[in-house]
């Protein structure tokens, strides 16, 4: 029997899974059994007691009771004051996050706090009393993760106070829900937005007879190359300059490759390698397929991807940059891009 977990590479343990396995219940993961109990609280008040309910029998529990433990276990340890509304306990992250139509009810293991008031202590506690969570990462006045294009700026990161700071996101494609792991505090966080404009922007752009080569610039975690890749693009290439949006777009590669022409995935370099340079400039390949399709992926400036990719290629390329507030600087690029790769480019 095929394995359905891997093992995590920031932890070690087995909280991440194949595509396949992580998809298996998604329908009911977060819906409520016969017994379960709903107590909705007053997110901008107090907690009015120093009391929730523990976890269903089914091993669920409402989101609001997890959040009032946490409230209880901050208040304890000093972080929170009485007078503190409950949202300052933080911001919750499902896993897998997806689009809901409702308040969560949470299974073991299914929640990181971003928290810019949890210390170490109560994050310990939290991570070892509260079932629902995965890990707790203090957050602060910044996104971490490579945010500009500048060389030589360096990146900012969240701190990983106790537990894992791992999660999925979920996608919905044409050929099924895309899997998407990342390390939290390493990487900022991207709601997406009601209809998945982002997908069907890269849909339009790869077509119906799929587009020969596809490139993911600044990839993140891997989610748009990835799709291209899901709609059949033969040669995929995905890049990010920052290391830990190059590695998860490599792993993210493996945990879905059930939806790739591919026999196999190679990794050719692990995180705590890559931290040591974590914002590279001349291409470095991290990973690649072995199979009909080929997906390559490099840690590197997108700019000097010419260097690997051949100019006679002619790419369609999404420059998916962080700040697409400046019209001139991203018209510079798009026009930058074509005269070095030739092909089509545009930014999702």
């Amino acid at each position: 029997m095929p394995a359905t977990s891997m093992e995590c590479p920031a932890c070690g343990s087995d909280c991440v899974q194949l595509a396949p396995e992580i998809l298996r219940d998604l329908p009911t993961h977060f819906l409520p059994c016969e017994k379960c109990t709903m107590r909705a609280l007053d997110k901008r008040a107090p907690l009015p007691s120093r009391e929730y309910a523990l976890p269903c029998s089914c091993g669920k529990r409402f989101i609001d009771e997890v959040f009032a433990q946490m409230y209880v276990i901050m208040l304890e340890e000093g972080d929170l004051t009485a007078s503190d509304p409950l949202l300052a306990v933080g911001s919750p992250l499902i896993h897998p996050g997806m689009a809901m139509d409702r308040p969560p009810f949470l299974p073991q293991k299914s929640l990181l706090l971003l928290s810019g008031k949890a210390q170490e202590k109560a994050a310990q506690r939290i991570v070892a009393e509260v079932p629902e969570i995965r890990g707790v990462v203090r957050t602060a006045g910044f996104i971490p993760g490579l945010v500009s294009l500048n060389p030589g700026e360096n990146p900012r990161v969240y701190t990983l106070l106790a537990g894992c700071d791992v999660r999925a996101d979920i996608y919905p494609l044409a050929t099924g829900p895309l899997v998407v792991y990342k390390q939290q505090a390493l990487i900022h966080v991207e709601f997406p937005r009601a209809g998945y404009p982002k997908l069907r922007s890269i849909a339009a752009h790869v077509g119906t007879s799929p587009v020969p080569f596809f490139v993911d610039a600044c990839s993140g975690p891997g989610t748009l190359g990835l799709a291209a890749a899901c709609l059949g693009v033969p040669h995929v290439v995905m890049n990010d300059a920052w290391y830990a949006s190059a590695f998860w777009s490599a792993f993210n590669l493996k945990v879905n490759r059930i939806y790739f022409d591919v026999e196999k995935v190679r990794i050719y370099k692990q995180p705590e390698e890559m931290a040591g340079h974590p914002v590279a400039r001349e291409p470095v390949k991290i990973a690649e397929t072995v199979g009909r399709q080929i997906i390559e992926v490099y840690q590197g400036d997108f700019r000097m991807l010419d260097r690997v990719i051949p100019r006679d290629a002619h790419p369609v390329a999404a420059l998916d940059v962080f700040d697409k507030n400046n019209q001139k600087g991203i018209s510079a690029l798009l026009h930058d891009w074509k005269e070095r790769m030739g092909g089509d480019a545009f930014v999702p």
